[in-house]
């Protein structure tokens, strides 16, 4: 049975979404597949293929559509990951962006099209801290960047 949340986050892909699903929950922890339905002889996909895969990422829920090649994803909308370290910001750098495109400031798309910002957990005090002087070296250091190095950003907002 599926515990069904009030609003989830719906992914529309071409014919991808169990393939998507399925890599996405490799990478997080509190992560798995909740349910797939599949289309019957009603259409309008081919009846026995995927229709939807209810799934979890860290405890949050989504759903992946097979809608086929009518829309595509656009950095528009983008799954945000606090990272608490360096260690994991690398790990899902590596694994969501091959074969996808890096972007600058921390944004990749992965090879589903999917956007992706993979920040550390402290960004949000470093480039908008109480040391407005600090928040805005921090903001130069991480717009010269395309994956970010939480050290890096730190020193900045220090003026190491």
């Amino acid at each position: 049975m599926i515990v069904s949340k009030k609003i989830r986050t719906c992914l529309w892909f071409d014919h991808e979404a169990e393939e998507a699903a399925a890599f996405y929950v490799t990478l997080f922890p509190n992560s798995r597949i909740l349910h797939i339905a599949r289309y019957g002889e009603a259409g309008p996909g081919k009846p026995g293929s995927v229709l939807t895969v209810v799934f979890e990422l860290a405890g949050a829920q989504f759903i992946a559509l097979n809608g086929g090649p009518l829309y595509k994803f656009t950095p528009a909308i983008s799954l945000s990951v606090d990272c608490a370290d360096q260690a994991e910001i690398d790990s899902l750098w590596e694994s969501l962006g091959a074969g996808g495109e890096y972007s600058r400031c921390g944004w990749l798309q992965d090879r589903f099209g999917l956007s992706w910002q993979i920040t550390p957990s402290r960004l949000g005090e470093l480039i908008g801290g109480p040391d407005a002087a600090g928040a805005e070296r921090a903001m130069k250091a991480m717009l010269d960047m395309v994956k970010l190095d939480i050290a890096q950003i730190e020193r900045a907002y220090a003026g190491d």
